[in-house]
């Protein structure tokens, strides 16, 4: 589970996501918390099935797109809803692995997100602080 509140930043159409950690994976993961935290309440999300999402992106920012995608993508073609993520990466290529369930009746839909963009994309390092940002398009 995350232990950071999700966190966004204003776009006028569309919604700003923020993930921030100790290093480029966990900003990565927090962005993904983040994103799908726009589509339902995390904490109840059960997690009780996992994908596995490998991807090879040399630029780190071009990876956070990839990633979320990649996530949006999967959840999409089997139904799932996500609330964990693990990333690791190896050079230009990453190994992510994110775990929810299928859609329940009960869990709460929020706003669709349909994609993760270029807009106001970027991925910084200041004072050993990783912060990953994106718009998703909603």
């Amino acid at each position: 589970m995350n232990a950071q509140p999700p966190a966004y930043f204003e776009h006028e159409a569309d919604i700003g996501i923020i993930g921030r950690g100790t290093s480029v994976e966990a900003a990565f993961e927090a962005a993904a918390y983040a994103m799908f935290a726009i589509m339902t309440e995390p904490a109840t999300i059960r997690a009780n099935q996992s994908v596995h999402l490998d991807f090879e992106e040399n630029d780190v920012e071009l990876a956070l797109v990839t990633w979320l995608n990649g996530l949006l993508a999967e959840a999409r073609g089997q139904g799932l809803v996500f609330g964990r993520f693990r990333l690791r990466r190896d050079g230009a290529c990453w190994h992510g692995e994110a775990w929810g369930e299928p859609w329940r009746t009960d869990l709460e839909r929020g706003t669709e997100v349909k994609g993760a963009t270029l807009t106001m994309l970027s991925v910084r390092e200041r004072d050993g602080l990783w912060e990953a940002r994106c718009v998703v398009d909603v």
